[in-house]
């Protein structure tokens, strides 16, 4: 398997495809580099060079005790950018990822990067605060907490239903994509995602957001039960200069997988032009 070796010994699983410009995915919690199948698979056979990795604590990256914080996460992330020597690489961040990919760009800046994608992603902040009146309640992620600690099996089975919006009326339910959910869900370590819903919840994105200087894309559903469109992409829309926002009419957080083949048509056009 590929892996580097971060600064405090974890070893980060990555895949690597393919040849040509660089395009780098992060994944949503609490899933690996498997949920970006369909942008890998489009991507490679479209001439692009991708790379994925599987975040510390998930899927078939070091289950470490320690580190579970997005600055650790995001200096992971420039271990592999550097580990590859990747340049003028597009940043793909869904979710939680997306946090990950400003944070980086927070952290590193954007001497690798040339542009960068938000899809569904948790910036600037999920929490509900006085200065963030449109976020969710504290008791949202706690509940979080408590299924992840109590039965996360059965906590992974039923996320799926509002992630992909097969909670909906009229929703065609995929069991293979629920199943896939959970398999990548149980991939990973208790401790690792337990200690991650802080940092998709509570860390606070806005200073990361305005050091992005390349053209950015936010791609957000407007039925996102996950992460709510007024609090995330519509806001990180507004922070980020050079920033394009596209609404998905309908669809849920897991676009990437409901609306493949939407969402690699708006990054090819994105990332060509």
């Amino acid at each position: 398997m590929n892996t580097v070796t971060t600064q405090d010994g974890a070893q980060i699983f990555y895949k690597d495809w393919g040849s040509g410009k660089p395009i780098v995915f992060s994944h949503g919690w609490p899933l690996d580099a498997d949920a970006w199948d369909p942008q890998l698979l489009f991507f490679v056979q479209h001439g692009f060079r991708v790379i994925a990795h599987d975040r510390r604590g998930h899927g078939r990256s070091s289950q470490t005790s320690n580190g579970n914080d997005m600055d650790t996460y995001a200096d992971d992330l420039a271990a592999v950018i550097d580990h590859l020597d990747l340049k003028e690489a597009v940043l793909v961040g869904h979710s939680t990822g997306g946090g990950e990919v400003a944070h980086y760009i927070g952290r590193h800046g954007t001497g690798r990067v040339a542009k960068a994608v938000l899809i569904g992603a948790v910036p600037p902040l999920m929490l509900k605060t006085a200065a963030n009146p449109g976020g969710l309640p504290i008791d949202v992620f706690d509940g979080i907490r408590k299924g992840v600690a109590d039965n996360r099996s059965q906590f992974y089975k039923d996320l799926a239903m509002p992630f992909f919006g097969y909670n909906r009326q009229g929703a065609k339910v995929s069991q293979g994509t629920i199943d896939e959910f959970w398999r990548q869900g149980m991939a990973g370590g208790i401790v690792g995602h337990y200690a991650c819903i802080k940092q998709f919840s509570e860390v606070d994105y806005t200073a990361d957001l305005q050091k992005i200087d390349v053209p950015t894309l936010v791609l957000h559903g407007d039925d996102d039960q996950i992460v709510p469109i007024d609090a995330a992409g519509r806001m990180s829309a507004k922070i980020v200069k050079n920033a394009t926002l596209k609404v998905y009419e309908g669809a849920p957080h897991g676009m990437c997988v409901t609306h493949a083949d939407k969402v690699n048509a708006d990054l090819l056009a994105f990332i060509k032009g």
